[in-house]
């Protein structure tokens, strides 16, 4: 892998990994179109993920010191709140765990993405319009996080192992559904990121180092995809917070369904859409994909 891919992994990871359109299934149909379809590059779609991990670090840095201060000092509220985060990160680190292998080998190919990508988004949709009609605005506040919330949108989350599903989709998405306010899911999602994604790089690079550093340039291009993820993903999460209060997920929703629809479309059209999912991108698919990911990007950003 060439620098140029690896900054490209990049942006996209850091566009895409706090906005409810799923980083790694964009970073699959852009690996499809690059060629990036080695074991190594596998890793890196997962690994590279932990520049966006630092960036939610550093954007809640005085949160999280308040946090552990409060864990200190032996603070109920820090204390239900870490418990909370702990409990919503169980469910999909055992059943990640136990599938790894599995979800690597079947379902990261554009087919599976795709379809991820639209029944998601329909989700999305169907939430925010029901949450507008109720006409409530929900519990807000992180101390509204009761343990009983924070198992459902742990549970929820497992269905973020599917690629082309969102991490950050899922988890709101169940928070918002268990009655939290937009902006207090997106902050819970947010922080259950740290332990979450975490895990899940540290145990990928761990388990596949040596396939990284046998692989010609993969740890060169993982050292700079994941400077670029972290300073494009610190710049999202706060214009997509700002976004998410004034425009909902809809938005989100319409372009997850457009983008699922013309990758299907376009797999059909070139007879890539073998039943396991596998098959080259083609060239107009995967620059639509790239370019409307930038574009989720930047309408995130204030007006």
């Amino acid at each position: 892998m060439n620098w140029l891919d690896a900054v490209l992994m990049g942006i996209i990871e850091g566009l895409t990994e706090f906005l409810p359109v799923s980083s790694t299934g964009h970073l699959i149909l852009l690996g499809d179109r690059l060629g990036q379809n080695s074991p190594a590059a596998k890793t890196l779609e997962i690994v590279i993920q932990l520049g966006a991990v630092l960036a939610v670090c550093v954007y809640y840095r005085e949160r999280l010191a308040r946090l552990i201060k409060g864990l200190i000092a032996r603070d109920p509220a820090a204390l239900r709140l870490t418990f909370a985060l702990g409990l919503a990160f169980v469910p999909a680190a055992v059943i990640g765990l136990l599938t790894h292998k599995a979800i690597k080998e079947l379902l990261f190919h554009p087919a599976p993405v795709a379809g991820a990508l639209i029944v998601g988004g329909v989700l999305m949709i169907a939430v925010d319009v029901g949450r507008k009609r109720r006409g409530k605005p929900g519990d807000d506040g992180l101390e509204q996080v009761s343990l009983k919330r924070a198992l459902a949108i742990g549970i929820g989350q497992c269905l973020s192992l599917w690629p082309g599903s969102s991490r950050s989709m899922t988890t709101i998405v169940a928070a918002e559904i268990s009655g939290l306010t937009p902006s207090t899911a997106a902050d819970f999602s947010f922080l259950l990121a740290i332990p979450t994604l975490g895990a899940a790089t540290v145990y990928d690079l761990v388990k596949n180092y040596k396939t990284l550093a046998s692989t010609p340039g993969a740890l060169n291009a993982l050292a700079i995809g994941l400077v670029v993820s972290f300073v494009v993903a610190l710049a999202v999460i706060a214009a997509f917070l700002r976004y998410l209060k004034r425009f909902g997920l809809a938005p989100f929703g319409v372009y997850r369904i457009a983008l699922g629809v013309i990758v299907l479309l376009t797999l059909g059209a070139s007879g890539n859409a073998p039943s396991n999912g596998s098959g080259a991108l083609n060239a107009s698919t995967a620059a639509s994909a790239t370019a409307a990911a930038t574009t989720a990007g930047s309408t995130a950003a204030p007006q």
